[in-house]
């Protein structure tokens, strides 16, 4: 090879070897649209003080001890490119970062989830993909910083080095920035590093004062039948609908399909002789995480992690369901997301549990949601509800407003439901989530409708089913996630109390909750809060203390 080629090739291998670990240090951390603000092309038009700090150690120290460094620092900034990544895929899921100390289990639920919506094989494509380009990134950054670290022999590079420094040192003075909280003069590497020190501790700290609260139940020593009188003969259902969110009731284009769903709904309700109150509560998790919120919800503890949810879940922690079971109410799960054996089940105090593989649904899946949610109250009916034979305590989760929301289900009439193979035309025109995703209006209107259909299921069974003793409590379990929000959207979900007895919602008043099915301007309270706060509510009233009004 002619020595200019050759020279030629050595300059365009250090350029792009330079090029490599810049833009690995000035990447972003976040995935959002130019407009909002955080990840745009000018991002690597930054000067990261990290690579003159680590051309500074390089040229400071010992020849023999110049390699080592460099696959060092390569290997450093090979971690911290898939830090960013896992803080990326964090924030546009569950609207944070991502947490070294409690996240791992989450990657599993994510693979889970992968494998439910897409296929075992896709999931596992994806997983692999990930993992060979994790090895050849880390490669690539070490052989990079290992040729970038050959440079210390060369007087021009000291040179060059010195006048990055001052480059750096001027711009950082001029305040020079690409977008806000973006300085072309970038010590973006060292702050992630600096703020995820500091969050392993005050990780483990928090968890360990976790754990002190999981013990400490303020109504352990309460008898059960205390905390629910208020309700004696009342069939208590709690239905869960998924990813039911602030931004639905307040997004322009989402509420336009969302707003009129309750309009409607709660004419229904009127119609039949019920009555809602509804308030917000800031769910415990956002994007994901269901079971957080459930577990946050239900027994008083605010569970924002699957470390915390597994500590719960291993004490005795009263549950709402559990207070009613202990008080004499019969009490069921009806859980059509799960495929397996449930052992939480125990915990939360459920003598029935209907899933997946008990439903007898012989229809056709709505992406990750295996049946629509009004197969999923005509099983509850017919199965639980009718045959009970003591005042009931159910949950019910309705999962046909689950992401990727490609299948949009409709209502078919009771009588026509059977088991499930009515709703075979109902999916025959859903589009792949790929097609779907692509465009982010359309998704967000496929998951709105996805969400008035839920709350049309549940209110209609409330509606057709209910009579004078039925309490129906409706709530969303968390925000969907920030494709459907956009970034920093508020964590708040509405909650309903809807009832014939006029008692019931008279015990409440002191809540200040919205008339109807829509919160207006309703207080917000942590979703950690309700328990404590219904059982104050519907409690005994005759000098007994029951926590906050």
């Amino acid at each position: 090879m002619p020595v200019p080629v050759r020279r030629v090739l050595r300059v365009s291998l250090t350029v792009a070897a330079a090029a490599l670990i810049v833009a690995a240090l000035v990447v972003p951390d976040a995935i959002a649209r130019p407009k909002e603000g955080a990840f745009l092309p000018g991002a690597f038009l930054r000067l990261p003080i990290e690579v003159i700090l680590g051309g500074a150690v390089v040229f400071a120290l010992p020849v023999r001890w110049r390699r080592p460094f460099a696959v060092l620092f390569g290997l450093g900034v090979g971690a911290l490119v898939i830090l960013k990544i896992a803080n990326a895929g964090f924030r546009s899921v569950l609207g944070r970062k991502f947490d070294p100390v409690i996240d791992t289990p989450l990657l599993r639920d994510g693979y889970n989830a992968l494998t439910e919506t897409d296929g075992k094989t896709y999931a596992n494509l994806v997983v692999a993909g990930a993992v060979v380009g994790g090895v050849v990134l880390l490669a690539a950054l070490v052989l990079a910083s290992l040729r970038l670290a050959r440079l210390a022999r060369s007087v021009s590079a000291r040179r060059t080095l010195v006048g990055l420094s001052a480059v750096w040192v001027a711009l950082a003075l001029s305040g020079v920035t690409i977008f806000p909280n973006a300085p072309v003069a970038s010590d973006s590497a060292i702050a992630l590093l600096k703020s995820t020190a500091r969050q392993v501790p005050a990780t483990i700290r928090d968890e360990r004062q976790f754990a002190s609260a999981v013990s400490h139940d303020p109504y352990a020593a309460t008898p059960a039948a205390d905390l629910v009188s208020g309700l004696k003969g009342k069939d208590v259902i709690i239905g869960v609908v998924e990813s039911f969110g602030h931004s639905s009731l307040t997004d322009p284009g989402m509420s336009a399909i969302v707003n009129p769903a309750l309009a409607a709904s709660d004419e229904r309700l009127r119609k039949a002789g019920f009555h809602a109150r509804t308030g917000w509560l800031t769910s415990s998790t956002y994007g994901g995480g269901s079971w957080l919120a459930h577990g946050s919800f239900q027994s008083g503890l605010w569970i924002t992690s699957q470390q915390r949810y597994d500590g719960m879940v291993k004490g005795d922690r009263l549950t709402l369901t559990r207070a009613f079971k202990d008080a004499g109410w019969q009490t069921a799960g009806i859980e059509p997301g799960n495929t397996k054996d449930w052992p939480e089940a125990g915990f939360y105090g459920y003598d029935q549990v209907l899933d997946s593989r008990t439903m007898g649904y012989k229809g056709p899946d709505f992406g990750w949601s295996r049946m629509p949610d009004q197969y999923v109250l005509d099983t509850f009916q017919r199965k639980v509800n009718a045959k009970a034979t003591k005042p009931l305590m159910a949950e019910i989760t309705l999962t046909s407003s689950h992401e990727p929301w490609t299948h949009v289900p409709s209502m078919v009439p009771w009588n026509q439901i059977g088991d499930g193979k009515v709703y075979e035309p109902q999916v025959a025109d859903a589009p792949p989530r790929s097609e779907l995703w692509a465009d982010k209006v359309k998704t967000q209107l496929s998951y709105a409708r996805t969400l008035a259909y839920s709350v049309e299921a549940l209110t209609t069974w409330a509606a057709d089913y209910g009579d004078k003793d039925t309490v129906l409590i409706m709530f969303g379990d968390h925000q969907p996630m920030s494709r459907i929000t956009g970034p920093n959207a508020s964590h708040d979900v509405p909650v309903s109390i809807i009832a014939k007895d006029p008692q019931v919602l008279e015990k409440i008043a002191a809540w200040n909750w919205t008339d109807g099915l829509k919160p207006g301007n309703a207080p917000v309270w942590r979703m950690d809060e309700f328990r404590d706060r219904f059982f104050a509510a519907y409690g005994r009233a005759d000098g007994v203390a029951l926590g906050p009004r």
